[in-house]
């Protein structure tokens, strides 16, 4: 039987294109999902997996989650209590945080215990937002993880953001990304992750990414 995989539609993200790309992983894996992007929060419920995508600012995302009756209460059952793989991308994982600081205060989801602040780096020449191609640098807990099999150190990935997870631990950080300063790159507790780059935009790396998130038993 298919495992059904649901891309959360709640107005932000490259839903479609994060769509093909599963559907395309799967496909060349010889993998049996049923993908579907929707804002209905039964259809979240009933899920084997979900995928929270986000482009855009922090306070914006979060809004357009609450403003769906139910979504979060949703988003919540499947992956706290029922432990369900669960994947943010982009501003998805940085909705995992404690809180954003993007144009105000914001409240996350407080799953990843952390702080979604502005990229400072330290040369004025680095330009803000972070965005391109760069190197992941793996933590030791990276390099263990089943979400990062067969995905190397140096390895590159595509990046879009001005704001990054400043962790409360580094106990939960797979990779990290240097922009004149250390970023964090990908987030993992649990059935939880969370990657900053765009694994629909990173060929390679970020296709055998997602492949291993469809095959994660966590």
């Amino acid at each position: 039987m298919a495992q059904t995989l649901v891309v959360i539609d709640y107005g932000s993200g490259n839903l479609r294109s994060v769509s093909r790309a599963l559907q395309r992983v799967a496909l060349d894996a010889g993998l049996s999902f049923q993908i579907t992007v929707t804002g209905d929060p039964a259809a979240v419920r009933k899920a084997d997996r979900i995928l929270l995508p986000g482009v855009g600012a922090f306070g914006d995302c979060r809004a357009g989650i609450d403003a769906i009756p139910d979504m979060m209460a949703a988003i919540e059952q499947v992956a706290l209590h029922d432990a369900r793989p669960f994947l943010g991308i982009c501003v998805g994982m940085q909705l995992l945080a404690s809180r954003g600081l993007e144009h105000g205060e914001h409240q996350g989801f407080g799953w990843i215990p952390g702080t979604v602040e502005a990229i400072r780096p330290q040369s004025p020449d680095l330009k803000i937002p972070h965005m391109g191609w760069n190197a992941l640098e793996l933590t030791e807990a990276g390099e263990a993880h089943p979400l990062f099999a067969g995905i190397a150190a140096g390895d590159h990935a595509y990046f879009v953001h001005s704001y990054h997870l400043a962790l409360q631990s580094p106990e939960a950080c797979l990779a990290r990304v240097h922009h004149g300063m250390a970023l964090t790159a990908a987030v993992a507790r649990g059935n939880v992750a969370g990657v900053q780059f765009h694994p629909e935009k990173s060929q390679t790396t970020g296709l055998r990414f997602l492949r291993n998130f469809l095959e994660w038993q966590p």
